[in-house]
């Protein structure tokens, strides 16, 4: 029994170490093209479908959000209403301030802290904890969230939901500018 309870016990620990060695500097991505600045993307509205799926690749949920942007000097705004297959709502505000050499600083009601994210060629990445309810409790995810402008101007986003290293869920978003805000 011992044997077998520090197996498992190693396993875990190895599979929550390559866990964290698998992070992709943004970096990589630099020189390639179309380049993608959020500020000139989200300016004005945007639209996105979007899907949840747990970790078995299962569509939990499915929504739309529908995206207000504005530039004020270099702080970007971003009033994000998002409207679910099952008819809930929610709403978020982001800020993001311009840091130079492709940095930005955000901010959120429901994101712990500020966030440190970056752009580089045609992607933007960002990592951040967010509270979510899950089943009536409130469990604080790790989000590392990726962003890619495709060569036709769709923006794909592809988010990893951690807790304690492992990937518990994904969220999957393709954004398109300007689009039409009425169902």
């Amino acid at each position: 029994m011992y044997k077998k309870l520090r197996y498992h016990l190693a396993a875990l620990l190895a599979v929550l170490w390559l866990g964290g060695c698998g992070s992709l500097d943004p970096a990589h991505y630099a020189g390639t093209t179309p380049r993608l600045d959020i500020a000139e993307y989200f300016a004005g509205r945007t639209r996105a479908w979007g899907m949840v799926q747990d970790y078995r690749g299962e569509v939990r949920r499915r929504f739309t959000v529908d995206i207000d942007g504005r530039l004020e000097d270099d702080t970007l705004i971003l009033d994000e209403r998002f409207r679910y297959a099952d008819g809930a709502t929610d709403r978020r505000r982001w800020t993001f301030e311009r840091r130079g050499d492709g940095r930005w600083r955000g901010r959120a009601d429901d994101v712990e802290g500020p966030v440190e994210a970056r752009q580089v060629g045609h992607v933007f990445h960002m990592r951040y904890p967010l509270a979510v309810d899950v089943d009536g409790r409130a469990i604080t995810f790790q989000m590392d969230d990726w962003m890619y402008l495709q060569p036709d101007g769709r923006l794909i986003n592809r988010t990893a939901m951690r807790k304690f290293g492992l990937t518990l869920a994904e969220i999957t978003l393709v954004f398109e500018r300007g689009a039409s805000t009425k169902e």
